[in-house]
């Protein structure tokens, strides 16, 4: 059983509306007893994973890693775009857990674009991609995740950060009209209040207010579903704004990084309006970026349709993080033998 204790591990990752759950096995990355649970059915990130753990019996694991959509920096975690806030050593001692690793979701993510076959991405676009150069991903869904994957000797390495918290330029004279109306409302206009499910909101009701329509607030669902059906042009409008965007920022990003190894875009919201993708602006803004158009051009872009990648992402970390300690501690070993 002990073996077993070391070879599984629990794989969480928490986003700010539902928590994924999953067993790992780390020889093989394979996952079992898949679980989604809403996050706000529990008054704590502990208590999800108790319920996860007698639901399936899973006791016995004493090994965990959590992805969770927030900055990891100390050892108190607070979600950015829900409430849950913990101690990780403090949930290590409540849960008895043996390890326990926090990461970020978009860490997560990144980690997993190695692993992702032909069937769980779908190309927008021209361009390329060039084995072991860096690629980036972004994806909205409560919030808007970025984060980086480069390649160094025999490992990958993720460069973290809060992309999605830039600055949003707008390019044209509708643009600057959501710009300010968003700057009467939050004064600072971050990516994220366009290119996330709320941002979607924000969209609608900021081109209500462009084309001075008294429209009703609609929820992220409600207006995807009237995009969808073709029932409320300023809905589809909403949604192209939105691709438009999330072309514009993630071209910036492919630009900053010189991402030649693909951008990727996860998350949950831009899989459901896939259709949609090909009659926006997506991948035109892209690569429009005047005297480096033709940079972009080079770069392709995929659209991320697996269903889990932060939690396969989290495993992938999790596995390699061992191998790099066990490499670590052979050469400590090695170099007391020689001492000796």
């Amino acid at each position: 059983m002990e073996s077993l204790r070391n070879r599984y591990a629990l794989v969480a990752d928490i986003g700010g509306t539902n928590a994924r759950f999953a067993v790992v096995d780390l020889h093989t990355l394979e996952l079992e007893k898949i679980s989604l649970f809403v996050c706000a059915d529990f008054p704590s990130l502990a208590d999800a994973i108790r319920s996860y753990q007698e639901t399936h019996q899973l006791q016995w694991l004493k090994h965990a890693i959590i992805a969770i959509a927030c900055p990891v920096h100390q050892d108190t975690v607070h979600m950015t775009n829900f409430h849950w806030r913990f101690s990780i050593s403090g949930l290590k001692k409540e849960l008895e857990f043996h390890s326990l690793h926090v990461i970020n979701d978009f860490t997560a993510i990144a980690m997993s674009l190695p692993y992702l076959s032909n069937k769980d991405i779908k190309q927008a676009g021209a361009g390329n991609s060039i084995a072991e150069k860096p690629r980036v991903v972004l994806g909205a869904g409560t919030g808007l995740g970025v984060s980086t994957l480069v390649f160094t000797d025999e490992y990958y390495e993720v460069l973290p950060g809060e992309g999605g918290h830039m600055s949003w330029a707008a390019e044209n004279e509708q643009e600057w009209f959501i710009q300010r109306f968003l700057a009467d409302k939050y004064q600072h206009v971050s990516a994220e209040r366009i290119l996330s499910g709320a941002g979607l909101e924000n969209l609608y009701q900021a081109l209500a207010a462009y084309q001075s329509l008294a429209v009703p607030p609609l929820r992220a669902e409600e207006i995807a579903h009237s995009a969808l059906s073709e029932k409320c042009p300023l809905a589809k409008a909403a949604v192209l704004q939105f691709f438009a965007s999330m072309g514009a920022v993630a071209g910036n990003l492919a630009l900053a990084i010189g991402a030649f190894g693909g951008v990727y875009i996860a998350g949950g919201i831009v899989p459901k309006l896939l259709v949609l993708l090909s009659e926006s602006t997506f991948r035109e803004r892209f690569e429009g970026k005047g005297r480096f158009a033709a940079y972009n051009r080079q770069i392709p872009t995929y659209i991320i349709s697996a269903g889990q990648p932060g939690i396969l992402g989290a495993a992938v970390w999790l596995k390699q993080y061992r191998i790099k300690n066990k490499q670590v501690t052979a050469c400590l070993d090695g170099a007391q033998r020689n001492q000796g």
